[in-house]
């Protein structure tokens, strides 16, 4: 059958049905085949694998057995075995030492556990033997202060009696022109420690009040009410001050009339003792009210004397009131150099009427000075007739010519200005003179006058000489001859000191005023007033986080940094002056240059200034040298340097919003030697976050918090701030403590300056013909910033109060340049240049935010702002220096019983 499908299928089939047969049976075979292989494979196979196995591994030779258990030696015989065998010998090894490790020190910490326990116990001990100690050191001090209030009670100043209130109580003298301090001033109702009360009379009470002229009483009124010396208990008075002129044009009033109203004020006293009556005048041709009017004791201030009515020493010659109420502009005011000007000389005048002998004299003059004009040996400008109508004038006297502004343009090109006193011999000071005087002063020409006999303003207390050339009228002709013989250096300096002269004592109302009032006062012998301090708003804040001490700041390795502070805060010996030093200060007060100083209330911290060098502003008096000691000096590790034995020194530190900045800064204050305090200077309206917490640096941190936002705040005088030494510090500023030292070091022996480490310089600007500031690295050096540097205490009440307000403002507007002003004022004070300590130039703190210093248009308005204060001071005060400061013994290493002195490089 086989055979015969077969050969069907090789045939082609027999048909349909059977094909279909073929092919089932086919796919039945391969099937049935498939899964008896698989049977076979699954069964078969592991049963031969297993006997397989089981067999060799029951064979007697050893070396056929591969799969049974063997010995551990045998183990190790197998060589890629090996190496871990030596591992885990190896790791047995240090396991057995280190556990003996362990166990040592495990005993270690137990002895050191119990050295700790009693170290505790020795702790707990020495605290309470430092509390008895402390108890014991406080009975003492109460004990000691018990003894000292027995043996030397505190004394109190007398108690101030005043005279009855119609008492004259001084005899009258035989002539009133004879009126001087002894016979026409009452003592007794200024006595030392009565602080000078001065007392103004309201003009506008009086019938002649209404007379005056608006601008001179508004600009008087003014003055008083900013005066600290100004009173409104007349009770207690030493002086009483009455304004009566100028007039209004055209009111006349006659004499008879003053002298009544004069008579008839409340505490006139029949004679008007102690009593001051000014006159001030605007104009040239001021009516000498006061010339037939009976004044009795009362002194006379006013601008117009004649010799019949000036007592010498007792009336007072004032400067004319130009300026009302208006300050200066200093953008008018031309600088002081260069020193010669396009004209040697030059003059403007007119003789309108005057007596035969004054029209002799004004020929001779002009024939001279014609011909001084004529020669063209120098370029010279005299007229004696007027191109328009002259100012009216007092007769004998020179009549201005023109303007204010237009004699002020002629000025301003001239290096001297003559000044021709009045040919009456009578007429001691006019006011026309005094007006030429005042607007020759103004811009800067100096002035030369001719006539000896003339009274020029404060010349009681002024030092003319320095700033004037007063000549006799006889040599007139030798005045040419005379201004040529003088040299640059001597003419800027007279010009110099008559910008001073003319600041201080002629420019504003209120100069004026508080020159009468200060020249009284030093007259008869009354210390000035302490000068305002500007009391601080603390702002309250949380303190007591544990300030960190940064490696980098605190440790310096094994320099010596001097001997280290480690008692309390302590403040600076204040200075207040007394009788004898009111005394033997008086021609150092008044004739100094340069700086106001004797019109404005004195300050606790006095710094001895070049010309002072005789004085002892800081009241730690002169300190004797005794039993020989003194020329090997001390070494360097046991001496702080300067004279003044004990000292330490204030951070001022100005901030706005960046309290993280400000606590790092803080914090790197830690420990900081020879720290009294620290004043932060909040300069923002928003207040510190109220959950800030503050670093316990172990001084205290006063915050404070000022009325606006203004860099000028940086350096107020605070009332906390007890030390003559500040250290104004940006609050990114990053210094070292061994750098700080240094510095205050430095400070010591040059307290009259600036000491601080980074420098910069001024540049003239060829090509625009202006100053510049440049910051770029230099051997030399003008400016110190103050954003890290040393200066006096004294330095921040000249800055606030006596320093003009234009700078002051000028800082405002741009909310820049305060360090420039403040290196602009010292140097122009002391003429010397700052002091830059250590090579470094720069001091931010690496990682900071930026500060105003990086916006582009920082380093413009630094140029403006020291363009700007050449005009104001009207020179370039500061002054070029290569000079540096580093301890040679901060650096080297040297054995301790060398380092005997302290060296400079």
């Amino acid at each position: 059958e086989l055979m015969t499908g077969y050969t069907m299928l090789r045939n082609g089939g027999v048909g349909n049905g059977g094909q279909t047969c073929m092919l089932r049976w086919s796919n039945r075979i391969r099937l049935t085949w498939l899964s008896f292989t698989l049977f076979i494979i699954l069964v078969f196979f592991p049963l031969i694998a297993h006997y397989y196995l089981t067999t060799l591994d029951e064979a007697d030779e050893a070396g056929k057995r591969i799969f049974g258990p063997r010995a551990g030696n045998e183990l190790c015989e197998v060589k890629h075995v090996l190496d871990l065998c030596r591992i885990r010998e190896s790791v047995s090894e240090e396991l057995l030492q280190l556990e003996a490790k362990r166990q040592e020190l495990n005993s270690e910490i137990a002895k050191l556990n119990l050295k700790i326990e009693a170290c505790k116990k020795s702790i707990e001990n020495a605290k309470q033997d430092l509390l008895q100690l402390k108890n014991v050191i406080s009975q003492t001090e109460h004990s000691y202060k018990e003894l000292m209030a027995q043996n030397q009670p505190k004394l109190s100043l007398p108690i101030r009696l005043l005279p009855e209130k119609d008492d004259a109580g001084l005899p009258p003298p035989k002539v009133i022109r004879g009126c001087r301090l002894h016979n026409c001033f009452d003592y007794s109702r200024c006595p030392l420690t009565s602080g000078f009360p001065v007392y103004v009379y309201d003009s506008d009470q009086f019938a002649f009040g209404s007379y005056l002229d608006p601008l001179v009483k508004q600009a008087f009124q003014a003055t008083v009410r900013a005066n600290i010396y100004v009173t409104e208990n007349a009770d207690i008075a030493c002086l009483y001050v009455i304004l009566v002129g100028e007039m209004q044009e055209p009111v006349v009033l006659r004499p008879a009339e003053l002298e009544k109203q004069l008579y008839s004020l409340p505490h006139w006293r029949t004679d008007g003792h102690n009593h001051v009556i000014i006159n001030l005048s605007r104009k040239s041709d001021t009516q000498n009210l006061l010339y037939n009017v009976s004044t009795g004791r009362a002194m006379v201030a006013q601008s117009t004397f004649y010799a019949a009515q000036y007592r010498p020493g007792f009336d007072l010659v004032v400067s004319p009131l130009v300026h009302a109420m208006s300050e200066p502009n200093f953008m008018e005011i031309p600088p002081q150099v260069p020193v010669k000007r396009k004209y040697l000389f030059t003059f403007q005048g007119e003789k309108i009427e005057s007596l035969r002998s004054s029209l002799q004299e004004a020929r001779s003059f002009i024939a001279t000075l014609k011909a001084v004009q004529d020669s063209k040996l120098d370029q010279v400008l005299v007229e004696f007739t007027c191109k328009n109508q002259p100012k009216p004038s007092l007769p004998t006297e020179w009549a201005l010519c023109g303007e204010r502004e237009d004699r002020l343009e002629l000025l301003k090109l001239s290096t001297f200005a003559l000044i021709i006193t009045p040919g009456d011999p009578h007429l001691v000071i006019s006011s026309g003179c005094a007006t030429r005087l005042f607007e020759a002063l103004e811009v800067g020409a100096v002035p030369v006058v001719l006539g000896e006999q003339v009274q020029l303003p404060y010349h009681d207390v002024l030092q003319w000489n320095e700033a004037a050339l007063v000549v006799p009228k006889p040599r007139v002709t030798e005045v040419h001859f005379l201004l040529r013989s003088l040299s640059d250096s001597d003419l800027l300096a007279m010009r110099r000191q008559g910008r001073f002269l003319w600041e201080t004592y002629f420019s504003t109302a209120d100069s004026i005023f508080s020159t009468v009032l200060a020249m009284i006062r030093t007259r008869i012998q009354i210390p000035a007033a302490p000068i305002r301090e500007e009391a601080a708003a603390e702002i309250p804040h949380r303190s007591g986080k544990a300030a960190g001490t940064d490696p980098n700041m605190a440790d310096n390795g094994d320099l010596d940094l001097g001997p280290v502070e480690t008692e309390p805060p302590y403040a600076s010996p204040k200075y207040l002056r007394n009788f004898t030093l009111t005394v033997t200060d008086f021609y150092r007060s008044w004739n100094s240059a340069p700086g106001p100083f004797h019109l404005f209330p004195h300050t606790p911290f006095d710094p001895v200034l070049p010309s002072e060098a005789k004085f002892l502003g800081s009241g730690t008096g002169f300190r004797p040298i005794g039993g020989g000691a003194g020329g090997s000096g001390k070494e360097f590790q046991a001496a702080l340097g300067g004279n003044v034995p004990r000292e330490q020194f204030t951070v001022v530190m100005l901030t706005y919003e960046r309290e993280e900045v400000l606590m790092n800064s803080l914090e790197r204050l830690n420990g900081l030697p020879y720290l009294n305090k620290v004043v932060v200077v909040w300069n923002s309206p928003k207040l510190p976050s109220e959950d800030l917490l503050w670093p316990d640096i172990g001084v205290p941190i006063m915050v404070v918090r000022t009325e606006k936002n203004s860099l000028n705040n940086r350096f107020l005088p605070w009332n906390e701030i007890e030390t003559e030494a500040i250290l104004s510090i940006d609050d990114d500023a990053h210094l070292r403590h061994d750098e700080i030292m240094f510095g205050f070091r430095v400070w010591r022996e040059a307290r009259d300056r600036i000491v601080g480490f980074p420098g910069r310089y001024h540049a003239w600007d060829i090509p625009h013909q202006s100053w510049l500031y440049n910051s770029n690295y230099s051997c030399e050096l003008s400016m110190v910033l103050t954003g890290a540097a040393f200066f006096h205490k004294y330095y921040a009440y000249l800055y606030s109060y006596v320093m003009p307000q234009a700078i002051r403002d000028m800082v405002d507007e741009y909310i820049n340049c305060e360090d420039i002003a403040m290196n602009f004022l010292v140097s122009h004070i002391t003429r010397k240049p700052p002091i830059k300590v250590t090579s470094r130039w720069t001091f931010r703190c690496p990682g900071c935010p930026q500060a105003l210093s990086h916006d582009d248009s920082h380093f413009h308005e630094r140029h403006k702002c020291i363009n700007f204060f050449v005009k104001v001071y009207g020179y370039m005060p500061l002054l070029y220096t290569q000079f540096r400061v580093d301890s040679v013994l901060f650096k080297t290493r040297l054995p301790h019983d060398k380092t005997k002195c302290f060296k400079f490089i």
